[in-house]
């Protein structure tokens, strides 16, 4: 019969055996750094989205302008603007994928090495410790894991 630690994190949120707390916190540190760098993707793809979306509303911007009787203006926004390159030699897109390619897939492959050379891989073993300091066992909503209720 199968013993299971019923009030505790589950075994992917535990230290391995021998683990220092100072290699604990720097993996955390690690981790939170590359949460950070998501968090700033994400904004990365923002940007690359909203571009897209204001250089083709350019089109209609420049078709109200002819509309309107301002061909110069709209021939200067048409030529100038419209398509673009955001910084040199460069659209969104492409400086999506340098981002993605390079300086993104070194900091994700860095902190997957790290985990899995000094803990197996396991990941955010910080804050499944601190969560275990801050929750009041056997209080509702207080659960170690989601399959372990009351």
């Amino acid at each position: 019969m199968e013993q299971r630690q019923v009030d505790g994190p589950d075994r992917r949120h535990q230290r391995p055996a021998g683990v220092s707390d100072d290699t604990v916190a720097a993996l955390g540190k690690l981790s939170e750094a590359l949460e950070t760098v998501e968090r700033a993707r994400g904004h990365l793809y923002s940007l690359h989205q909203l571009i897209g979306h204001a250089d083709l509303m350019l089109d209609d911007a420049v078709e109200k302008f002819r509309a309107a009787g301002h061909d110069a203006v709209a021939d200067r926004i048409a030529e100038e603007l419209l398509g673009r390159n955001v910084i040199a030699g460069r659209w969104t897109f492409q400086i999506v994928e340098d981002f993605d390619d390079g300086y993104y897939a070194l900091f994700r492959e860095l902190d997957r090495d790290a985990r899995t050379e000094l803990v197996g891989g396991l990941r955010h073993l910080y804050e499944a410790e601190m969560k275990e300091e801050r929750r009041t066992r056997g209080r509702p909503g207080h659960e170690a894991r989601p399959d372990v209720t009351g």
